[in-house]
């Protein structure tokens, strides 16, 4: 039986407002996409480290992979979990002066004036996953929009071929029209790979077109509410 992707039980992390993040119960196996409602920014930065190792729970469990996030003790291994996971978030630098090609051949090289060859037809191939037109890829980056730039950061978080996918409020600076295809498109990405996918926001358009199952997390309890 395949071990879920993500599992949380019992969590309980305090972080400086007013109630600590409670989460009674979530899990995620391979090729599940939830959206979870009810994070604010900070919370949601919070989850993606709980979930990650970044930081770990002090009630409860995180399981990732099959793994206790508590034992993964040394650097080295938790380097090589993270690269299991792709993260979408407004957190994640972009070099603003460079192109969508060169911004996009980050993972695979340091040697993006120009990416050799190679690297070059990486980054086009998830240039054009992310739903980026080709067009674009020799445009700087400080001039795109901002579904652009976020389809940079959901084509980045691809390069590694990763296990989860965790989006965080990716809609928060949309305009609306940009919402619901954005979210469709991540939406096919994934069942194209069979990517499981945890997407935090605060838009419930966003949840319903991106998602199988969202819920609504109820901060005093931890419980979740299908939406």
């Amino acid at each position: 039986m395949t071990a879920p992707v993500l599992e949380l039980s019992g969590v309980s992390k305090a972080y400086g407002a007013l109630r600590p993040l409670r989460i009674q119960h979530l899990v995620l196996a391979p090729g599940d996409q939830v959206a979870l409602l009810g994070l604010d920014q900070t919370a949601a930065e919070v989850l993606v480290s709980l979930v990650t190792g970044a930081t770990l729970p002090e009630t409860g469990h995180v399981r990732i992979f099959g793994r206790a996030t508590s034992d993964i003790t040394e650097s080295s291994d938790w380097l090589t979990v993270l690269d299991r996971f792709g993260i979408v978030t407004e957190r994640a630098a972009l070099l603003e002066s460079m192109t969508v090609l060169q911004n996009m051949a980050i993972p695979f090289s340091l040697d993006i004036e120009p990416p050799p060859p190679d690297v070059a037809r990486l980054a086009s191939a998830l240039a054009a996953e992310a739903g980026l037109a080709e067009a674009l890829l020799e445009q700087r980056l400080g001039t795109l929009d901002a579904v652009s730039r976020m389809r940079v950061r959901l084509g980045r978080a691809l390069a590694f071929d990763p296990g989860l996918l965790l989006l965080e409020h990716p809609s928060a600076a949309l305009a609306r029209a940009d919402v619901v295809p954005l979210a469709c498109d991540v939406r096919a990405v994934a069942e194209r790979r069979t990517l499981a996918t945890l997407t935090i926001t605060a838009d419930g358009e966003f949840a319903g077109a991106v998602s199988e199952r969202a819920y609504i997390l109820e901060p005093a309890t931890g419980r979740l509410k299908p939406l």
